[in-house]
């Protein structure tokens, strides 16, 4: 029977709840349990795939196609699981689901409420989503005392009354700041979340307490004191320079202690010695390399979170102190290109819209022209490809009709069928609503013998997630291949093209795919790691 912990959060939000539970989770494989984490969000959206960057951050694509919250992201990476269209559950998503059965008449007639219609449906979702691990971690999305969250609250407070109390339980995690003006830590933000929290039914167990600073053990003792949670309990959960020092640093606090002997569980001692040596190499570097990072959303840290993380996981396996140059691509087109100087690779990521394209289409033609590491994803690949048809093919106004629907040369165009992840044959067209259109989730890429993709992963075919529209146009492939674009990396089916590169550069390469959502900081990813590696040379190469 598996057992589960719910992580809330409470003051403000963005404290670290999906880091310290993919944290949590990470020692607690490290002591030979297997975990499972699931994500509760409570706003309305069916998913996040149509939200904005700028207000949600990236959207993860698990490998069976689900468009996640980017939490989700970090419990892969520090979990090594793969999660799925069961670990992530919006308010949107229980609604539409009862809502549906309403409509079939599954309720029989009855007056359809939140309690108990829409918390038996969180709850179901939860137990149907434990896919057999012996402790499931359930984050809760918000911040207690928000409506939104409420529905959520009150499904994971029954829970524990249903399973008992011996199954399950609840983290907390608060703010406890610190005001300059009286020199002095304050804890009634979280003596008042606590209260919030206990008003519903639910007490905390552990209260992991984000601090800028160590939390003196008198001030521990009075938040055990007004909260009901002992003194051990009390966590302090203090910033650190780097995320993945924080299994660490929670063992160090006692976490996973206290979580084995509430659940009675007779777990090996922690080994976190992988994590040691991934911190290790990050503090001890040997190169260093300036990545210019050519974006759309580069303002919002979250916008591209499993990309600059991937870079760090590059970082780590090549000994390279990798700084990440953000450069938007708007800038590139009212102030040209100089920003582009100086630097030892470029990296375009994917996005959507014609903001900033042709600044992303410099940035490509800048790279070739100037022999730099070139690594393009998603649209950094169409870019390429549009910048390629223009500049080398001739072909003026070349252009993806995503962009410009009355383009003379498509060479980036929406197909209307492909092959799906799981073998199904998906259709679309330009009328199909927004977020059903993508081509979404693994899918396995055949690589190209004797090319610089193929040696970089130094294997025949790959397994990479996708999240896009538009496509390769292949009316050009053969005009685009004689003029020296080389294909090296198609389709299972031959049809789609997934990766193009220059026989005659370093090391420049475009995927359609998202490689950043299979890296991970133990292993890194073949493709960054050649792409760092490169970006080294170039450095080497530069000097005197």
């Amino acid at each position: 029977m598996s057992r589960f912990i719910f992580i809330t959060g409470g003051v403000v939000s963005s404290l670290g709840k999906g880091i310290a539970s993919a944290s949590l989770a990470a020692i607690l494989q490290a002591r030979g349990l297997s975990v499972n984490m699931i994500k509760l969000d409570p706003y309305i959206n069916v998913d996040p795939g149509t939200m904005s960057p700028f207000q949600h951050g990236e959207v993860y694509v698990t490998e069976d196609g689900a468009e996640t919250d980017l939490d989700l992201g970090h419990y892969e990476r520090f979990a090594d699981i793969r999660c799925s269209q069961s670990s992530n559950y919006t308010t949107g998503r229980i609604y539409e689901n009862v809502i549906a059965r309403e409509r079939r008449g599954d309720y029989l007639g009855a007056t359809v409420q939140v309690i108990p219609h829409i918390t038996d449906e969180i709850k179901n979702s939860v137990l149907n989503s434990t896919n057999g691990a012996d402790i499931v971690l359930v984050e809760i999305g918000g911040t207690v005392g928000d409506i939104e969250s409420l529905p959520f609250l009150e499904a994971i407070r029954q829970l524990g009354f249903e399973m008992g109390h011996d199954n399950v339980l609840y983290i907390h995690l608060t703010l406890i700041p610190y005001l300059p003006t009286a020199g002095e830590i304050k804890t009634k933000p979280t003596q008042h979340s606590v209260k919030e929290l206990r008003s519903i039914g639910i007490q905390p167990d552990i209260l992991l307490c984000r601090a800028d600073r160590p939390i003196p053990v008198e001030e521990r003792k009075k938040i055990a004191l007004f909260t009901n949670v002992t003194v051990e309990a009390v966590i302090p959960f203090v910033d650190v320079d780097h995320i993945y020092k924080i299994p660490r640093e929670l063992h160090e606090q006692g976490l996973d202690e206290i979580v084995t002997k509430r659940f009675g569980l007779d777990a090996p001692p922690v080994d976190l010695s992988d994590w040691d040596e991934v911190v290790s190499a990050m503090q001890t570097p040997e190169h260093e390399v300036n990545i210019g990072f050519v974006g759309k959303y580069v303002d919002h840290s979250d916008a591209y979170k499993s990309l600059n993380e991937s870079l760090d996981h590059a970082g780590i396996h090549t000994k390279t102190r990798v700084n990440i140059i953000k450069i938007d691509s708007d800038f590139i087109e009212t102030d040209g290109i100089e920003c582009l100087e100086n630097l030892d690779a470029i990296l375009v990521p994917g996005g959507f819209g014609s903001r900033g394209i042709e600044g992303k289409i410099a940035a490509a033609n800048y790279a070739r022209i100037h022999q730099i590491p070139y690594l393009g994803i998603c649209l950094g690949m169409q870019v390429a490809v549009i910048e390629y048809a223009r500049n080398v093919l001739g072909l003026s106004k070349a252009h993806s009709t995503e962009f410009n629907p009355k383009t003379p040369d498509p060479v980036i165009a929406l197909i209307s069928e492909w092959l799906n992840y799981d073998g199904s044959v998906e259709k679309r067209d330009e009328n199909v609503d927004l977020g059903g259109t993508m081509r979404l989730g693994a899918q396995v890429c055949k690589l190209v013998p004797g090319t610089q993709t193929r040696k970089a992963y130094g294997t025949e075919e790959i397994n990479e997630r996708h999240r896009h529209r538009y496509e390769f146009n292949n009316n050009y492939l053969q005009k685009l291949q004689d003029a020296g674009l080389v294909i090296s990396g198609l389709s299972i089916d031959n049809e789609l093209v997934e990766i193009v590169e220059l026989s005659d550069h370093p090391w420049f390469i475009g995927c359609q795919f998202h490689p950043e959502f299979t890296s991970r900081p133990r292993e890194g990813h073949p493709l960054f790691n050649s792409f760092i590696n490169a970006a080294v040379e170039y450095n080497r190469a530069k000097k005197p």
